[in-house]
């Protein structure tokens, strides 16, 4: 009988443990609230969020105007970067597809495909170039009757 007397009852422990908590919680939410969060400065603005104003294209640029054929190389460089990490997010996609299809990987992962790239080169002149030119080829398949002619580089 003196065994029973020392033992707690748990259902009144559980009981006190919560106001404890409960108490230190409050506790703590009032230091916080009046407190920390008063004298915590505002939110930084995000930086890597940085929009920039759309140029010309090289195509609408002057033959003279050499400030305009400049700032629309800037404006290449920086969208082909931005489609340079969307390729390389893609191509993870592809083989995390390939990865898990494995078998029927073929047909599973067809809409990752990627159709191809501009390619390495940096200049926008050059891009320009190879678009007309593509275009151009695209046209002339298609006239010939060639509905399903894809360019390749």
């Amino acid at each position: 009988m003196a065994d029973d007397e020392h033992e707690t009852d748990p259902i009144n422990s559980r009981l006190y443990e919560k106001q404890q908590f409960g108490t230190l919680e409050k506790f703590s939410s009032l230091i916080r609230e009046k407190l920390v969060l008063p004298f915590r400065r505002a939110e930084r603005p995000v930086y890597y969020h940085r929009k920039f104003a759309r140029v010309p294209t090289v195509d609408q640029c002057r033959i003279d105007d050499e400030i305009c054929k400049m700032e629309a190389g800037e404006q290449h460089k920086r969208d082909k970067m931005v489609d340079m990490c969307k390729v390389k997010i893609l191509r993870k996609r592809l083989s995390e597809c390939n990865w898990y299809w494995q078998e029927n990987k073929f047909e599973k992962c067809s809409e990752q495909r990627d159709d191809g790239e501009i390619g390495r080169t940096q200049d926008v002149y050059e891009n320009y170039m190879k678009q007309k030119h593509r275009m151009i080829w695209l046209r002339r398949r298609h006239e010939a009757g060639d509905t399903n002619a894809k360019y390749t580089d």
